[in-house]
């Protein structure tokens, strides 16, 4: 004989969630409003923005978030539209949830009898549907890879990047820069940020015309570009990314710079050839801490003796045990599975250690944790103005994931939960001076007339 679960009437159901969420809103004074499937709001705070709204598809979701209170659940409760949000991106709600003082104080005052008797009636209630993402938004490999035989870096590249070169000109600027914008000021646009981003790198590179420079992970090949048009240089990148190829062989070609600049489609250690500088920018975090060794080792045997390095990555607090270090946190696994499956981050300590490990002499780490925070924020608001012409490119599902990512990393760099720091170091054959400045002066002087031509044209 079949067991019988325990129904609720709509209304008990109703009521129960009101009863709720009106204690919620009492004791932590939230600024939004829930939506419930029935269309009835109630407000979680006093002075609630009159658009923000979260929508509850269903009484299944209260149940499928009882029976599974995980952060990927969740996610997947958004990915799939069963919690919707109205009124205003992931970032603004973030804002919203915050409340001044101890929110744990206000936590622990809940009332948690209250709260687990109008549980009771969503506790066998179903959602209508599908409660995960379709699999082409899920990777299907091994998505941590540190097993350094699961590992395949071209997997991982193009299951991040190849999600086509369209949907990133929707939240990128002009020169799809995908990495960290430099803010010289919180106001400045995004565009004028990734300008002045590529400036300082080449700065910081001393660049000089007619030396030979390799970006390692070149993206749509705007700091190519740049370096060549304003400093002079030869400039070579390579990506794993065939999209991104074939649009950087193609902006090197409407630029006029076929010649100066060349691109190729090709992994790090396969890569041969002699360079006076070399930037890593936003692709240090592919490599695998395991493959730390030999990607310094393998980049040392490229530059030049005297020749500089600029590191730009990602990075986590350090560790004081292996054990902590290896631990990967719940939302960090949702990050490997949905969007850059094969990342693995550490701390510029060890980076830097990894380095000098390999013959490098580091002279200078800059933090940019919050001009990330800025640049991801940025990046989530564009996102979501281009709401509709993402779904087209992308769909529904894959457009939540994406600006639930860029949400959570700007609050992520916002609070200093990640890091990313800009590592220089420079190879020095024997002994003797390594070539760089005394002082670091030169990084600040004043912007040339084309890079302010360029920023009014920004």
């Amino acid at each position: 004989m079949a067991l019988s679960l325990p129904s609720f009437s709509p209304e008990s159901q109703v009521d129960a969630i009101k009863s709720s969420l009106t204690h919620i809103a009492d004791e932590m004074d939230l600024q939004l409003t829930v939506r419930l499937w029935n269309g009835e709001v109630v407000p979680l705070g006093k002075n609630v923005s009159p658009n923000l709204e979260v929508v509850l598809s269903d009484p299944g979701v209260i149940g499928s978030l009882l029976r599974r209170p995980t952060a990927e659940n969740l996610l997947n409760l958004y990915a799939t539209g069963k919690i919707d949000l109205s009124g205003g991106n992931l970032i603004e709600f973030r804002e919203a949830v915050r409340m001044p003082g101890s929110s744990r104080q206000r936590i622990k005052s809940l009332r948690k009898g209250l709260l687990l008797r109008n549980a009771i009636p969503f506790l066998f209630a179903k959602t209508n549907g599908e409660e995960k993402p379709d699999d082409q938004t899920v990777f299907q490999a091994d998505e941590v890879g540190r097993a350094e035989s699961k590992r395949n870096n071209k997997d991982y590249i193009q299951f991040h990047y190849d999600v086509g070169n369209d949907f990133y000109k929707l939240f990128l600027d002009k020169e799809m820069q995908y990495s960290c914008g430099y803010f010289t000021h919180p106001d400045n646009s995004l565009e004028q940020a990734q300008l002045d981003k590529m400036e300082m790198i080449c700065r910081k590179l001393r660049l000089a015309p007619g030396e030979s420079m390799l970006d390692i992970g070149c993206g749509w090949g705007g700091l190519l570009c740049y370096a060549a048009e304003n400093f002079g240089v030869k400039a070579h990148g390579i990506t794993l990314s065939q999209q991104q190829h074939d649009l950087v062989a193609e902006k090197i070609r409407k630029r006029g710079l076929t010649g100066q600049v060349s691109v190729e489609l090709c992994d790090y250690s396969k890569h041969e050839g002699s360079y006076d500088k070399i930037s890593s920018i936003g692709m240090f975090e592919h490599i695998g801490i395991a493959n730390y060794s030999k990607y310094f080792q393998h980049v040392r045997r490229l530059l030049k003796d005297r020749g500089i390095l600029l590191n730009h990555a990602i990075a986590r607090s350090a560790k004081r045990t292996k054990k902590k270090a290896k631990y990967i946190r719940p939302e960090r696994k949702l990050l490997l599975k949905y969007i850059f499956p094969g990342s693995e981050l550490t701390s510029a300590g060890f980076t830097s250690d990894a380095m000098e490990h390999e013959g490098f002499e580091v002279h200078d780490t800059e933090a940019w944790r919050e001009h990330y925070a800025l640049t991801c924020k940025a990046w989530c608001e564009r996102l979501t103005a281009n709401r509709e012409a993402a779904i087209k490119l992308v769909g529904v599902e894959r457009y939540r994931l994406w600006a639930a990512y860029l949400a959570g990393a700007s609050c992520g760099f916002t609070d200093g939960g990640i890091k990313i720091y800009q590592i220089v170091a420079s190879k020095r054959v024997g002994k003797g001076p390594s070539g760089l400045p005394l002082t670091r002066a030169d990084l600040y002087r004043p912007a040339t007339k084309k890079q302010r031509d360029n920023e009014s044209a920004a």
